[in-house]
């Protein structure tokens, strides 16, 4: 387990969350990231952008061991838009993923905006919210759930 959590911590802060992996979508429309380290190989594929869908998926030696999926919308676009919500996930989740956690208890404070994680269970078995506030009142949000796979 130590090691599928550290795999996907890394894999996660170089992709999305560090600005890199970015490969081209197999579709119009869609978006992927995609990271890999000898037997391990994780990929972040999405739809949308200011609401977006995705899955991430992690394999091991090409079977997949470990998925998530992501729902993320935008509540309130006078105060928040997609560019500024996604400089704030950035900053958080480098923040997060910088001491070697993944899941939940997190929060961060960007340029005014707020952002806090919770989630249940660990990396097997999770649920989770994401959001970004502004004085107090929800801005974002994201629901995610995901664990170990197995035929």
């Amino acid at each position: 387990m130590d090691q599928l959590e550290g795999f996907i911590v890394e894999a996660k802060s170089q992709t999305y969350a560090g600005g890199g992996g970015s490969i081209l979508a197999a579709l119009p429309g869609e978006h992927e990231h995609a990271y890999a380290r000898g037997a391990w190989s994780y990929r972040d594929r999405y739809v949308g952008g200011v609401d977006f869908c995705g899955e991430e998926v992690v394999r091991q030696h090409q079977a997949p061991v470990w998925a998530m999926v992501y729902y993320g919308t935008i509540l309130r676009p006078a105060e928040l838009d997609g560019a500024t919500a996604g400089r704030v996930i950035k900053a958080a989740l480098t923040a997060l993923y910088e001491e070697g956690r993944l899941l939940g208890g997190w929060t961060a404070e960007v340029d005014g905006w707020h952002y806090q994680d919770t989630s249940s269970g660990d990396v097997s078995r999770f649920t989770g919210e994401e959001r970004i506030s502004l004085a107090g009142e929800a801005c974002y949000r994201l629901w995610y759930a995901g664990g170990l796979t197995r035929e």
